[in-house]
């Protein structure tokens, strides 16, 4: 396959023995990005691929790996919770595997103009698809208790209500517009980060990201769709990169798995819980290999989870 990719896939190894590519079978990248995972994918056998992402410039990207393809990529632009109602009336209806790369591309982060880090100055806007509610949004107009809420139920910080208290003071003064701005004003009213620690803004962009974008409502309702793709056999491949993301992961496989806790070892089994639509394999996430994190740093915070889809119907309700 030609081309080259514009990064590292994390766990790229891993991801592509899970999913065992082989000659005709399908496969849903969820996470398009750069295309690391999709031409692995196409690379390993004579296989096709329909890759998803909701970022216009992603699918821009992919053109160059469509025309190598010779018919075996197709591109769909529009976010992953849709995946279902995209794969619907095509071939990839039914598929052997589905990967997902959760969290945002590292072209986007690497480019000032998407507002994504607050390592170089740019508009503060962060939305991946390039419509919708940008964060410059939220941190204007937004009031100071629904901006700390933000921040520390999607970033964590504990710091969120001095941020948030920071940004409303800030804004009498001027409008927060920059990622620069948004930066200076975290930085004034946190303790400089020691050798080897995160940028104490590092939290506080993670968090208005992941609202911006509905990350963590879209992976719940990606998975369901997933369950409802993949054909009994399917491969599901998960690489996450923090505890949010993980952690729905983690229950919406232990949901469908049947390895969700019991109330009380105590209480009956009423034995008329839903057949599990997955097997986990293996039980737990694989980590990245030190060698991986030796030469991409990105991986350290990788975890991926692998399981696979039984032949009991797709369930349709919501994560617990």
């Amino acid at each position: 396959m030609s081309g080259t990719s514009l990064h590292i896939p994390v766990m790229l190894d891993e991801v592509i023995c899970a999913l065992a590519p082989a000659d005709t079978g399908l496969f849903i990248d969820a996470t398009f990005g750069n295309g690391g995972y999709s031409r692995a994918i196409l690379s390993s056998a004579s296989c096709s691929v329909a890759a998803i992402d909701r970022d216009p410039d992603a699918i821009l990207r992919g053109q160059e790996l469509n025309d190598a393809a010779h018919g075996r990529l197709s591109l769909f632009e529009g976010p992953f919770s849709q995946m279902a109602e995209m794969m619907e009336n095509t071939p990839f209806a039914k598929v052997d595997g589905i990967v997902f790369d959760l969290g945002v591309c590292s072209t986007q982060l690497d480019q000032p103009e998407r507002g994504f880090s607050f390592r170089q100055d740019g508009p503060l806007d962060m939305r991946m698809s390039k419509d919708g509610t940008d964060a410059a949004h939220i941190v204007n107009h937004f009031g100071e208790a629904d901006i700390a809420n933000i921040l520390w139920r999607y970033g964590e910080e504990r710091a969120s209500r001095r941020i948030a208290r920071a940004i409303v003071q800030a804004r009498l003064n001027a409008p927060i517009e920059r990622t620069a701005q948004l930066t200076n004003i975290i930085h004034s009213v946190m303790p400089r980060p020691k050798p080897g620690q995160a940028d104490s803004a590092t939290r506080s962009f993670q968090a208005l990201r992941i609202y911006v974008n509905a990350e963590l409502e879209e992976i719940e309702a990606a998975l369901i769709a997933a369950e409802k793709l993949l054909k009994p056999g399917g491969i599901l491949a998960v690489v996450s990169f923090h505890s949010l993301e993980d952690r729905i992961v983690k229950l919406f496989l232990a949901d469908r798995s049947g390895a969700k806790a019991r109330p009380s070892r105590h209480l009956p089994d009423v034995g008329n819980e839903a057949s599990p639509t997955f097997t986990l394999t293996p039980r737990k996430p694989i980590p990245p290999t030190d060698a991986e994190i030796g030469i991409n740093p990105r991986s350290r915070s990788a975890k991926l989870r692998v399981a696979q889809r039984t032949n009991a119907p797709a369930l349709l309700q919501e994560v617990a």
